[in-house]
C-alpha cells in the first residue's frame, strides 16, 4: 500500500513555474505559497488531479488576482497572494487554492449564464450566492471579456469539476467580494482500498464508502409509519427536528423485490454528498469491510450511480455506489429543495407535531422543555470552575469564553436554584458561531412526543405550555432569555423563529 502512496508536492512542484509564467504573460505580480507538500495521495490520484489543480491555478491568476494598479486602488499591496494547502482530515485529502484577488462578482456570473442561455430568468432571481458561484462548473461558461492564451474558451471548469468526482471527490467554491475566492477540493485517501458500509437492496449487495457515512437509522413499522412525511411529493424523514429527504435505493436502481420479506421495518443509511445531508433507505445493513477498489469498464463510465466494484469474500462481486452522483440522480440535494426543507423544519409548529425535546428543571421544582435541535450540547461544570467578567458569569470552554445564564433569573416563577453538589447542569446553545450556557437545576430526560402548545401562557421567557409525560410543562423561549440576559448576543441578527 504505502508504494502506492506519493506526496503531494510531486504535482505541486511545476506550480512555481506556472504562477510566473502566467503572471508575467498578465502583467502581475503573485507570490506563491505551498502548505503540506509532504500530503499523501494513491498515485492514482496524483495523476488525475494534476491537470485540474493546474487549470484552477491559472484561472485564479488571470480571474482572482488584480493587477498591481488595480491593487493599489484597492488599498491592497501591488503583490497578489495565492496559497495552495493540502491536508487529510476524515479519511480525506483536503486541497484548497486561496487567492486574495477581487473575488466572483456574482451579478457578472448571473449576467453571463443568462446571455448563454445557462439559467433562466427566473433562476437567476430565487438564486443565492453560492448558487451563482457554481455556475462557473457549467460547461461554455466563462467570464472572461475576450479570448486569450490563459482563458476565455468557456472550456475548463466544468471539466475540473468532472474529473474530480470521477475519482469520488467533490468541488466547493466560496468567494468574498474584494477579499477573494477560496476553492475547496476534497478526494479519497486511495483509490485502491477503502473501508465500506455492505447493504444489500433487492437481491443485491452494494458497497458505501464509509467517507460519506454518518449514521445508521432504524425505523421501527409504527415508527415509519408516523415519522416519514411526503413534501413537494418526496419522502422525508425528521431526526432530531430537521428534515432529511430520503431516497430509496431500490426504487433508484430499478432493483427486484427481495425473495424474503424484509418486515416493515425502515432502513436509513445518513449519508453527506456536497455538503448536503440525505438518507438512503435500504432492505438489510449487513457489516463493515475494508474493500479492494476495481475500475469499471469504459462501457460503464457514463453511469453515474457507481464509483466501482468490487470483489467481496464469496466471490460475487458487489458494485460501489457513488454517493454524489446518487443523490443527484435521486434529486435529493437540489438547493432549492434544500432551502424549503430549512424552512419547513424551522417554519412548522403544527397542533400534534411529534417533536423531540429536553426536558429539565429550572429553580425549584419548575419543569421546563426545549425542542432537542436547538442543543448544541449538554455539559456538566464544577462551580469552581465559574468566572466573573464584569457582572456576568462565564467559564473557559474549548478554548473561548462561555457566557452563563442562570435560566431561573430570567423566566416567571423560576426562583432560587438550589447549589446542590459540586457540579452544575449546562444546555450550550450555538448560533452562527456563538455560543451561550443555558444554567439548569437538573436534565431531566429526552422525550418524543406530539404535543398542542396553549399559547395564551405565553410570557417571561416562556412560549407557552404544553402536557408532557402527563405533566403541565413550560416551554422555554431561548431568544427572550437570552435577550434578557446577553442583549449583544443577537445584535445585528435577523429574528429567529422557534418552533413549539
Amino acid at each position: 500500500m504505502k508504494t502506492r502512496m506519493q506526496p503531494i508536492g510531486n504535482v505541486w512542484a511545476k506550480f512555481p513555474r506556472v504562477v510566473r509564467d502566467v503572471a508575467h504573460e498578465l502583467g502581475k505580480k503573485v507570490h506563491l505559497v505551498m502548505e503540506g507538500n509532504e500530503t499523501e495521495l494513491d498515485r492514482t490520484i496524483i495523476e488525475a488531479i494534476k491537470d485540474p489543480l493546474t487549470h484552477i491555478v491559472r484561472n485564479a491568476i488571470d480571474h482572482g488576482i488584480e493587477t498591481p494598479e488595480a491593487r493599489r486602488a484597492a488599498g491592497k499591496p501591488d503583490e497578489g497572494m495565492l496559497i495552495l494547502r493540502a491536508f487529510h482530515e476524515g479519511g480525506q485529502v483536503n486541497i484548497e487554492i486561496m487567492d486574495d484577488g477581487r473575488g466572483i462578482n456574482v451579478a457578472k456570473v448571473k449576467e453571463k449564464a443568462l446571455q448563454r442561455a445557462l439559467i433562466a430568468a427566473d433562476q437567476a432571481l430565487r438564486m443565492t450566492d453560492r448558487e451563482a458561484f457554481n455556475l462557473v462548473f457549467l460547461p461554455g461558461f466563462s467570464t472572461a471579456e475576450k479570448i486569450t492564451n490563459v482563458s476565455g474558451r468557456g472550456v475548463g471548469m466544468d471539466v475540473v469539476k468532472t474529473n474530480i468526482e470521477k475519482i469520488g471527490g467533490s468541488v466547493d467554491v466560496l468567494s468574498e467580494s474584494n477579499a477573494g475566492t477560496t476553492i475547496k477540493i476534497k478526494i479519497p485517501l486511495t483509490l485502491a482500498i477503502i473501508p465500506a458500509l455492505i447493504v444489500t437492496s433487492g437481491r443485491e449487495r452494494f458497497a458505501i464508502p464509509q467517507v460519506s457515512l454518518l449514521e445508521l437509522v432504524r425505523l421501527e413499522a409504527e415508527q415509519a409509519r408516523s415519522g416519514i412525511e411526503m413534501l413537494y411529493g418526496a419522502p422525508v424523514y425528521r431526526l432530531r427536528g430537521q428534515l432529511l429527504p430520503l431516497a430509496y435505493l431500490n426504487q433508484q436502481l430499478e432493483l427486484e423485490p427481495p425473495s424474503a420479506p424484509t418486515g416493515d421495518a425502515v432502513n436509513i443509511v445518513v449519508l453527506q454528498a456536497d455538503g448536503r445531508q440525505f438518507g438512503l433507505v435500504v432492505d438489510e445493513i449487513n457489516d463493515t469491510e475494508e474493500i479492494v477498489v476495481k475500475p469499471l469498464g469504459k462501457q460503464l463510465k457514463g453511469i453515474t450511480c457507481f464509483a466501482g466494484a468490487t470483489i467481496m469474500g464469496d466471490g460475487k462481486v458487489a458494485l460501489i455506489l457513488d454517493v454524489l452522483g446518487l443523490a443527484q440522480h435521486a434529486h435529493v440535494i437540489h438547493e432549492v429543495r434544500d432551502r424549503s426543507l430549512t424552512e419547513k423544519s424551522k417554519g412548522e409548529s403544527r397542533t400534534g407535531d411529534r417533536q423531540t425535546l429536553l426536558l429539565f428543571e429550572v429553580g425549584q421544582g419548575g419543569r421546563m422543555a426545549l425542542p432537542l435541535s436547538m442543543v448544541a450540547r449538554l455539559e456538566e461544570f464544577p462551580r469552581s470552575k465559574v468566572e466573573r467578567s464584569g457582572a456576568a458569569e462565564v467559564i473557559q470552554y474549548r478554548g473561548q469564553i462561555l457566557p452563563l445564564i442562570r435560566v431561573s433569573h430570567h423566566v416567571r416563577n423560576g426562583g432560587e436554584e438550589a447549589a446542590d453538589g459540586d457540579l452544575m447542569q449546562v444546555v450550550v446553545y450555538s448560533e452562527e458561531g456563538r455560543s451561550v450556557g443555558l444554567v439548569v437545576a437538573a436534565i431531566s430526560d429526552i422525550v418524543e412526543e406530539a404535543i398542542t402548545v396553549r399559547r395564551d401562557s405565553r410570557g417571561d421567557g416562556v412560549l407557552g405550555s404544553a402536557v408532557i409525560q402527563n405533566k403541565v410543562t413550560d416551554l422555554l423561549d431561548v431568544r427572550a432569555v437570552i435577550e434578557s440576559a446577553e442583549p449583544s448576543f443577537y445584535a445585528g441578527r435577523s429574528n429567529l423563529q422557534i418552533a413549539a
